[in-house]
């Protein structure tokens, strides 16, 4: 150091103190921490949002490939019994065959659906998965899905706040099948019977159409299973138009190529 006058300071600095390995081990684990956090917030908001916008557009794309770029129509909602719906055979594994529309999830809800619950193949990426054995859309029986309630476009967060009477479309080529939604169950993670072609009795013969929507539960955890049952009232042949209900969604599809 130097004095204000210029004479050589008479002070010696001070000794550095030798850096201690507890001192080093907390730097690691404060840096780690942040490591952490910062990928928390990555999967928890901003990854989610890129994921559900991609599953998004997945399904607004196949719309648009059944639609073959001719524009939606809307079906009259006086209209003729449109008999028994068609039933497509099951698609192959990881297989992107429909796609799901539930107003109560939002004003542009819809994501695509595909063959199994594999979560590296459809779970983590496409977002809905059909239980593989269980029945298709409109097939007596139980048509049943499975999707992450959180992480992965949160797909199913909002599933406990389905009511008495909403709609739940599904979309193939052939047109818009609709489920209206009845009940909730909170079954165990070993609970299977949920899939029975009559839910949760084993061996009995299904004379209805069922859909079974199944996600974790509770909010980030994945010790139970909420369940949702809904069923079927009626389908839309692609050709006669999509239900009235939707016309803001089947116009966000339009545009949105």
């Amino acid at each position: 150091m130097v004095l204000e006058d210029g004479r050589p300071s008479r002070r010696r600095a001070k000794a550095r103190r030798p850096v201690s390995f507890i001192g080093v081990l907390g730097e690691i684990f404060i840096t780690a921490g942040v490591v952490v956090l910062l990928f928390l917030v990555w999967q928890t908001w901003v990854n989610n949002i890129f994921v559900s916008n991609a599953q998004r557009d997945e399904a607004v794309e196949l719309s648009q490939e059944w639609n073959k770029g001719e524009a939606v129509k809307l079906a009259p909602d006086e209209r003729a019994d449109p008999g028994v719906p068609i039933v497509d055979e099951a698609p192959a594994r990881a297989e992107v065959f429909g796609t799901l529309i539930v107003p109560r999830f939002g004003a542009d809800y819809t994501r695509p659906i595909a063959e199994s619950v594999s979560l590296e193949q459809v779970l983590n990426t496409r977002g809905v998965g059909h239980y593989t054995g269980t029945q298709m859309p409109g097939e007596v029986g139980n048509f049943a899905v499975a999707a992450h309630r959180t992480g992965w476009g949160d797909p199913f967060y909002d599933i406990n706040k389905l009511q008495i009477g909403d709609s739940i479309y599904v979309e193939t080529e052939a047109g818009w099948y609709r489920y209206v939604f009845r009940s909730l169950e909170y079954v165990m993670a070993s609970g299977v019977g949920v899939l029975n072609p009559v839910p949760q009795f084993e061996g009995a013969a299904a004379s209805d159409r069922i859909m079974t929507l199944t996600s974790c539960n509770p909010i980030h955890t994945a010790d139970e299973r909420i369940i949702a049952y809904a069923v079927y009232d009626t389908w839309y042949p692609r050709s006669e138009g999509a239900p009235s209900e939707i016309a803001a969604i089947a116009q966000n599809l339009e545009g949105a190529g």
